[in-house]
């Protein structure tokens, strides 16, 4: 396929590092677990059936993580693609109210809705809530999903149509841990 070359045009635009929601100074956290996929390694590239819906199934990959922290009350997923070429970050996922005593997510239980009891979707990419699997640019150059998940020391008390800044903005203090997982992808 040809490039895109408005994808070609946009390659130096991307949200970057500092705009993730990982990087906020009040999401720092005195503690860390693991984060882990099945599916991908931490830095290596998202295989094919994780595609967004446009282009693919949309089935969101098996996430698996250590035992949280003593006083996690509260987890939090949030996912991100710093690299799309606007201001802020795209939301690929946005999960609240998951229990700490879980280690994991399955596969495609980043759907709306969740199989998971007691997990709830804010609106992330399109104002959609659930799993939007990657979906860069044609031509733009690879992108980084940054899966980032938060113990907090509190429960989030937000009604049904909450969005990313409710949920950081709730969330500000309370983080007690905090792991990250990066994959890739790209559209040539």
């Amino acid at each position: 396929m040809p490039a895109n070359p408005l994808g070609r045009a946009l390659r130096n635009r991307h949200a970057g590092e500092r705009t993730l929601v990982w990087a906020r100074p009040d999401m720092q956290a005195p503690a860390s677990f693991t984060l882990i996929s099945s599916a991908f390694e931490h830095g290596a590239s998202i295989p094919e059936e994780y595609r967004g819906r446009f282009r693919g199934p949309n089935i969101s990959p098996a996430l698996a993580w250590t035992s949280s922290p003593a006083g996690a009350v509260e987890l939090v997923l949030i996912v991100q693609d710093p690299d799309v070429p606007f201001r802020k970050p795209a939301t690929h996922a946005l999960a609240i109210g998951i229990d700490p005593s879980l280690t994991g997510i399955p596969e495609n239980g980043l759907a709306e809705p969740s199989s998971i009891v007691g997990l709830r979707h804010g609106k992330g990419a399109f104002g959609r809530r659930g799993w939007a699997g990657p979906l860069p640019p044609r031509s733009h150059g690879p992108h980084t999903y940054a899966f980032q998940l938060y113990a907090l020391n509190t429960r989030l008390e937000l009604g049904g149509s909450f969005t990313l800044s409710d949920v950081a903005d709730s969330m500000a203090g309370h983080v007690i841990a905090r792991a990250r997982l990066d994959g890739t992808y790209e559209i040539r």
